[in-house]
């Protein structure tokens, strides 16, 4: 976990100043991927393509959410920076307000949920032609997408499940859970989802694949007040009945202070993972800190202190292994920087994409005759330091 210090001034920070891309700031490192086919769903191609990519390189699929744009996306979840640092190529699908004018995926339309249809169609002719173009390895590709884009890699799962090596799902809904605006909604809240069975037979049915299945990881905030949280446990239990894998996770772990749980065959592959990030609202995990630091925080774009960038492409095999600061099931009991985060994330709870940070604070400073060594050291000087900065009376 991060110091004490490095906790109080993200805090700090965040309360300083906007901690904000606004429209029109965030550095666009797409480039427009020309005639791509017939583009049923009317959908803009972008693509970055790191200089000197390997040969037979991966490809990773990054579908915004609403409201969003294909490159304010890349700018915020670091998705660029991390393909120039491991060496794959980036396809980013972009929604138009001629589609839908809050630009989400239309994840919910029957006509752009099909196999070989609509937006679905358009996505698939994208990755075919930037594969050819590129050179690039058709047998690891890869998909991800927050909220709509995430409902949207859901159906990319299930409509073309042999084109995915993996997919990784943040804050999104499993395929097949609503077919018209008003089911989306509720679905979107929890209510009225289709049975395990049913969403099982959606999947099943949307494509004649018979495996193998891409590895699914999913992401979600236990704060989430947009799209309900009980949605990633239904894309688990989707995706966990078409692996053939028991209900009950083989193995659970603290991953940055969050929890992660974890399916594997019976070879001890991992297929499924799920990531519960406490305390946050809807958006995409960031960790916009130290060497390892990706992104930027922004609405929907969290920085709380995991990357799900970094995670999720290790998790596919793509990047190198993640240095899990907080790997034990359970955490020590007197350690201070587990502390520190602890009580950060108690004091950070994002609604609807915006971290509830209030507006103005001063960098608080630790002095050095208050350096803990007891438990009981190590809380007097957090809540001081907290205190100091504001976020404590």
């Amino acid at each position: 976990m991060r110091k004490i210090s490095d906790t109080i001034t993200r805090l700090a920070a965040f309360r300083a100043g906007p901690g904000f891309q606004t429209k029109g700031q965030c550095r666009d490192r797409l480039s427009d991927l020309g005639d791509f086919g017939s583009n049923p769903g009317a959908l803009r191609a972008r693509i970055y393509v790191p200089d000197d990519l390997p040969e037979a390189a991966p490809l990773v699929v990054v579908l915004h959410g609403c409201t969003q744009t294909a490159a304010g996306y890349d700018s915020g979840s670091g998705w660029s920076q991390l393909a120039d640092q491991e060496g794959f190529a980036l396809l980013f699908p972009e929604q138009q307000r001629a589609n839908n004018p809050n630009l989400c995926f239309n994840w919910f339309v029957p006509s752009d949920t099909k196999r070989n249809g609509g937006e679905a169609l358009s996505i698939r002719q994208m990755i075919e032609a930037v594969v050819v173009e590129y050179g690039l390895d058709p047998g690891r590709i890869f998909i991800t997408g927050l909220s709509a884009g995430g409902a949207m890699a859901s159906v990319m799962l299930a409509c073309y499940p042999e084109v995915f090596t993996g997919g990784a799902i943040i804050a999104g809904l499993p395929y097949g859970s609503a077919k018209t605006i008003s089911e989306a909604f509720d679905r979107m809240r929890g209510y009225g989802m289709p049975s395990g069975r049913q969403l099982q037979k959606s999947l099943r049915d949307a494509s004649p694949h018979q495996g193998p299945w891409p590895t699914i990881t999913v992401w979600h905030g236990s704060a989430d007040q947009t799209v309900a949280s009980s949605n990633a446990d239904a894309i688990v239990e989707q995706w966990r009945a078409i692996h053939g894998l028991d209900a009950r996770s083989t193995r659970s772990e603290m991953v940055d202070g969050h929890s992660r749980y974890v399916w594997c065959n019976a070879q001890g592959q991992e297929l499924i993972e799920e990531y519960r990030i406490a305390g946050m609202g809807h958006g995409t995990p960031l960790d916009t800190a130290g060497d390892a630091a990706l992104g930027a925080g922004g609405p929907y774009m969290l920085d709380i202190g995991i990357s799900s960038t970094r995670h999720i492409a290790r998790f596919w095999g793509i990047a190198k292994p993640c240095v899990k600061r907080d790997s034990k099931t359970k955490p020590a009991r007197a350690n201070s920087d587990a502390l520190a985060a602890s009580v950060a994330r108690a004091f950070w709870m994002p609604k609807v994409g915006v971290p509830n940070i209030p507006h103005s604070a001063k960098r608080a400073d630790i002095p050095p005759s208050q350096k803990p060594n007891s438990a009981a050291g190590i809380r007097k000087v957090i809540e001081e330091a907290l205190r100091s900065a504001g976020f404590m009376h």
